[in-house]
């Protein structure tokens, strides 16, 4: 079995297979990508792009993680080798709402595992591994109650905060917010690395600090309250 190694992203290596053609087997917004049943398929198949790839073991030992990079994007593979089948996957995506600095440090990850996997601490485990590689992590603009519970749990075990993220700049909110500031699509909370600090985060993205008496802020969270 090949072990993949941690590192520090992004300036990890796994072989690159035909860069061209490795965006579109994950859809995490629904089923419009490539069943989970072609990609085991293409796995196992010798010669296609996705055979022998690097691996890692979850803590369940029938459990095995296929690992890849693609145009600095991280996928992970869960495979169950009993029932030989995907249990599911998880994308660690680049957040195109960033600007490039910000991009070299932030992936946001998102995951689809069949039912009979979830609840298992399988997306845990393996949002356990990428933080351990060094890479810090962001929500995007709309997260799932599961995904929800998923992030403050990990965040009782990571340094974790708030950002609002606009026109490309983030600005830091703090470690709490209002549960009303939450629901906002510019919101975003972030998970980091264990060998990061938060103010080498916030150094290394260009997060700013919220000016004291954001005016504009105050007047778009006035009309806000005010939508039915």
């Amino acid at each position: 079995m090949t072990h993949f190694p941690p590192y520090a992203f992004p300036y990890f290596r796994i072989p690159l297979h035909r860069p061209a053609e490795l965006r579109f087997d994950v859809d995490p917004a629904g089923d419009r990508g490539e069943s989970l049943d072609a990609i085991y398929d293409r796995i196992h198949r010798p010669g296609n792009p996705l055979h022998g790839l690097p691996t890692f073991d979850l803590h369940d030992s029938r459990l095995k993680v296929h690992v890849r990079e693609a145009d600095g994007e991280l996928y992970a593979y869960v495979e169950d080798t009993q029932r030989r089948c995907l249990a599911g996957c998880t994308v660690f995506n680049r957040l195109v709402e960033v600007d490039r600095r910000a991009d070299r440090h932030l992936r946001s990850p998102h995951s689809r595992y069949l039912a009979q996997y979830q609840r298992l601490g399988i997306a845990t485990a393996v949002y356990d591994w990428a933080l351990g590689t060094g890479i810090c992590l962001m929500t995007g603009a709309r997260q799932s109650p599961g995904a929800h519970a998923l992030w403050h749990s990990l965040a009782r075990r990571y340094e974790s905060g708030f950002a609002e993220l606009r026109q490309k700049k983030l600005t830091y909110l703090g470690g709490r917010i209002d549960p009303r500031d939450l629901d906002r699509l510019e919101t975003r909370m972030f998970l980091l690395p264990r060998t990061r600090s938060l103010s080498q985060f916030r150094a290394a993205v260009g997060m700013q600090d919220a000016a004291r008496w954001d005016v504009g802020a105050l007047v778009r969270r006035g009309v806000e309250a005010l939508r039915p």
